[in-house]
Parts: structure tokens; C-alpha cells; sequence
């Protein structure tokens, strides 16, 4: 059996995705590789990052500075193209990954001020670490150490592993501010996800959707709070006014109905090969796992509680999935 490369498990805010992630953790190696056409997983999340972001912006202010990429503790990004920021940011942590180069370990805040920069620049964007005074700088990164070292650990235990017939799963969450029409502007939204990626990943990659509508998305999302867990990939709350104004709709139903081929995301890309450029056609196969009644948020509470009929609908409905995907790949 060809088993999955990369799976980009993509959704709207509390859709599921996270629970798809630990269920699926929960598996035998055998159970994935004959239910869903996967291997074991070696999982990448944008969400540390904006986790970390907000934890600069914390000490920042702390430190008699200011916010830097938010607007506030509980408000958007200062600047929308941050969301492509984060997609540069998974791009590297693909890199490391294929090569099993984990990252130097030591310094961990000040590399992740480092590599937040970088990314910035990449897309136009200030460089605001390098903007802090020195002795503020030196004070934050000093406070953050820990969390950055902790976060840093786990990323590198994942791109040192050999990913000889694993497969890579990559969480992102994207949309577009309440009542937008559609195409979304740039850079809301799936489409500059998929602008942003890297070939390497839109080669190797299919798309698992978990739908859920946006209004869904915010109820799951006000439900799944739970005070001080930001940092938790299970329970952080998103703030109100980002699910409004940053995924009040999404465009993957969009997308997918734009492809000309059914079962695929058509991306068009101008890439440069051997110092020409060049437009390049990637149809990554895409199959929606149909979460609009609920069948995830029982793999939030301890696994010994999971009742047997909630276990076998999410199966299902995941073996559903996968073997779309797997017909669309082989």
C-alpha cells in the first residue's frame, strides 16, 4: 500500500482538527496504515508560533516596551501578512524535517527573534525584534527561555526523526473576515496559504478538510476555553474579534469548486528553476471529513472515557476521508 507523504489538515478554528490529531495518535501503526493509507505521524503546527508571538508581546510590555505583532493581548496581528509569516515559518520546520536537522538548542528565545525577522522580511514586513533596545531585548528573551526551550524541544524531537514511512501532518487554520465575497483578498484565506508553501510541500502534499461552518467554528470555540491554556493545542480559546474578522468564512469549499479537476486544489505558481522563471500547475487531492455534527469533541476528555459509538463515527468518518485521498493519490 502507498501510504500518504504530507497530509495539510486544514480548517476553521475548533473544527476538529487537534482531536484528529490526538485520535489519531491513539491508533496502532497498523490500524493507520489500513484505515486511513498513513503512517505514523510526524506532526507540524503553526499554532506555537502565534502562542509565542503573544507571549513576546506579553513581556514586551512587561519590559516598558510595546506590542509588536498583535494589537492588543486578545486582537488580530498588527500586520495581516503575518498569517504568511507563519507559513514561511512551517516551510522551515518542512526543511528540517526531510533533512532531519534539528535546530541548534541553545539561545532558544533569541533564535526564535531571529527567525521571526527573517520571516518578516521575507514578505516586506518590519523587522520588530531588531528594533528593541538591547537591554529590553536581553530581558525578554531571558524570560522567555524556558517556554521558548520547551517549545524548541518538542519541534526538534519531531525534524530529527527519520520519516521513513511515516507521515507528515501539518495543522493550519485560515479564513477571511465575516461576510467577505470570495476570492478572498490576499492574505486571507487558503489561497495564500497555498501561494506560500513551499514546492517541496505542494508536491508531496493532499489536503484533509474538516468541515465546519464558521458559526459552528465559534461556539466550539467558546466551548473548548479553558483559563491559562493558550498554550494548549486542545484548548486555547481564539478572541471573538479574531474569529470575526479573521475567520468569519473560509475558502476551501471555494477553492475545490475552482479546480478543474474534481477532488483537487488547483494552485498555478510562478517558480524559479535554474534561474528562470517559470508557471507551474500543482491539483493537491482534497477530501472534507463532514464535522457539522459534531464527532470530535469527545477526544478532549480522558481517553477511558471515550464511548464506543463516538469512537466508531469518527473512524468512519476519517476512513471515509483518507480513502479519497488515497484513490486521488495512487
Amino acid at each position: 500500500m502507498k501510504l500518504l507523504d504530507t497530509v495539510l489538515l486544514f480548517s476553521l478554528p475548533a473544527s476538529g482538527k487537534s482531536e484528529v490529531r490526538t485520535y489519531m495518535a491513539s491508533l496502532t501503526d497498523e490500524q493507520c496504515r489500513r484505515d486511513f493509507g498513513m503512517g505514523p505521524t510526524l506532526q507540524l503546527d503553526d499554532y506555537p508560533y502565534v502562542h509565542l508571538m503573544h507571549c513576546i508581546d506579553d513581556e514586551l510590555r512587561k519590559h516598558g516596551w510595546h506590542d509588536v505583532y498583535y494589537h492588543g493581548p486578545s486582537r488580530p496581528f498588527r500586520d495581516n501578512w503575518t498569517w504568511a509569516v507563519l507559513i514561511e515559518l512551517l516551510n522551515e520546520d518542512y526543511a528540517h524535517l526531510l533533512s532531519q536537522t534539528p535546530y541548534p538548542a541553545t539561545n532558544a528565545a533569541e533564535r526564535l527573534f531571529d527567525r521571526l525577522d527573517a520571516a518578516h522580511q521575507k514578505f516586506g514586513l518590519p523587522q520588530v525584534m531588531g528594533d528593541v533596545p538591547h537591554r529590553i531585548r536581553k530581558n525578554v528573551a531571558s524570560c522567555l527561555e524556558s517556554e521558548a526551550q520547551r517549545e524548541l524541544a518538542l519541534l526538534n524531537r519531531t525534524v530529527s526523526q527519520d520519516r521513513t514511512g511515516k507521515t507528515i501532518v501539518i495543522e493550519a487554520a485560515r479564513g477571511g473576515p465575516n461576510g467577505a465575497a470570495f476570492p478572498l483578498c490576499p492574505p486571507h484565506g487558503y489561497a495564500t496559504a497555498f501561494e506560500v508553501l513551499s514546492p517541496t510541500i505542494l508536491e508531496r502534499s493532499s489536503v484533509l478538510y474538516i468541515w465546519v461552518d464558521p458559526a459552528e467554528s465559534r461556539r466550539k470555540n467558546i466551548a473548548r476555553g479553558q483559563p491559562n491554556a493558550q498554550g494548549s493545542i486542545l484548548h486555547h480559546c481564539v478572541p471573538m474579534e479574531v474569529m470575526l474578522g479573521q475567520y468569519g468564512t473560509d475558502d476551501m469549499a471555494y477553492l475545490m469548486s475552482q479546480s478543474d479537476r474534481p477532488g483537487t486544489i488547483r494552485i498555478d505558481r510562478i517558480i524559479e528553476q535554474d534561474g528562470r522563471y517559470e508557471t507551474r500547475t500543482y491539483r493537491l487531492p482534497v477530501a472534507r471529513l463532514d464535522n457539522r455534527v459534531d464527532k470530535t469533541t469527545f477526544v478532549r476528555v480522558p481517553r477511558a472515557e471515550w464511548r464506543a459509538e463516538d469512537v466508531k463515527a469518527l473512524h468512519e468518518g476519517l476512513a471515509g476521508a483518507f480513502a479519497e485521498l488515497g484513490q486521488s493519490t495512487a
